[in-house]
């Protein structure tokens, strides 16, 4: 366990960098867009080419992967939503469903699970990063709409506009499109002009550090977002998603993964722990971004992502080691 946590430990220790750099306004919270922009636009979209391009294209397009995640994450939004129902409305319970199926795959995951599990993490990444980019963030986006109806009561959007917006968003996000020209590139062997290639391998190398002090500064925002809530309501509407995320969401993987190997499903153990530790990540940062533009409750959205983030500092490690002898099988 002491080896993990050593593994684990700077990645966690950028993101503290982060918050500390923001809380205490060495870093201007008014700069974080700035770094937004550079880690989706820029150096994470290289990292994904690189990625695509150095993975076969088997391992991008693995069926058993893709099913296992995506029943997974449905069933995940499921839950979430009927047991959220009860209390809030649609727009509310979505965004919380959307945060508890959603891990923090492009800025945490894929630096962390290449440095744990080797070249074998990255297909499960590339396909869950994509299934949640496209699927599962325009599901919660399309439930959310039906407080309003499709007629946009309220001045909100109905679920055609809704979901305009969201295809809208995936075709101007730059790392859908990455993926698709790495796997490209793997499949045609094409490998970048060597100027072209060293310049892309240096924004790849920034990516880790600077996504991981990114997300530090978000939450820093999402503490001072946080603030001035009652104790009583955070254990009522916070406190069930993080558990959901941080244990109902991979310990519903793992017996999927194990369901699917048993009926004869070819997901490989390497694959079955990447996607287990997927799930173990605490939630997306960019759910934040979308609960504010479809106007949910960014407050309660910003503090699940903060205690997430906060408490994977211990099960993250925990999950690991849990599952350490394939783990270090895979890598």
């Amino acid at each position: 366990m002491f080896d993990v946590f050593l593994v684990t430990f700077p990645f966690f220790a950028l993101i503290a960098a982060g918050y500390a750099a923001g809380r205490r306004g060495v870093l201007p919270l008014a700069a974080i867009p700035g770094l937004n922009i550079f880690v989706l636009y820029f150096a994470l979209p290289c990292m994904l080419y690189r990625f695509g391009a150095g993975t076969p294209i088997g391992q991008l397009l693995d069926a058993s992967v893709a099913l296992v995640w995506g029943l997974c994450s449905l069933l995940t939004v499921a839950a979430v939503v009927m047991a959220s129902r009860r209390r809030m409305g649609w727009n509310d319970a979505s965004f919380g469903a959307l945060v508890a199926a959603f891990p923090n795959t492009g800025f945490m995951g894929m630096p962390l699970l290449s440095a744990i599990l080797g070249a074998a993490s990255a297909g499960p990444v590339i396909i869950t990063l994509t299934f949640d980019m496209v699927i599962t963030s325009s599901l919660c986006i399309a439930l959310s709409r039906l407080d309003a109806g499709d007629g946009g009561a309220a001045g909100r959007p109905g679920v055609a506009r809704a979901l305009r917006q969201a295809l809208r968003g995936i075709l101007l996000n730059p790392m859908p499109w990455s993926i698709l020209l790495g796997a490209l590139a793997s499949t045609l062997s094409y490998r970048l002009p060597s100027p072209l290639d060293r310049t892309v391998a240096m924004l790849a190398d920034a990516a880790s550090p600077v996504a991981l002090f990114t997300i530090g500064t978000v939450l820093a925002r999402s503490a001072l977002l946080a603030r001035g809530r009652r104790r009583a309501d955070a254990v009522h509407v916070v406190l069930p998603v993080v558990v959901a995320k941080l244990f109902f969401h991979p310990l519903l993987m793992l017996g999927m993964a194990r369901l699917a190997m048993a009926a004869g499903l070819p997901l490989s153990e390497p694959s079955m722990v990447a996607l287990v530790l997927l799930a173990a990540l605490p939630s997306a940062s960019n759910v934040s971004m979308l609960a504010e533009r479809f106007g949910a409750d960014n407050g309660r959205i910003a503090r699940i992502i903060l205690w997430t983030t906060v408490a994977a500092f211990f099960s993250f490690p925990v999950a690991v080691g849990w599952l350490h002898p394939a783990a270090a099988a895979a890598k």
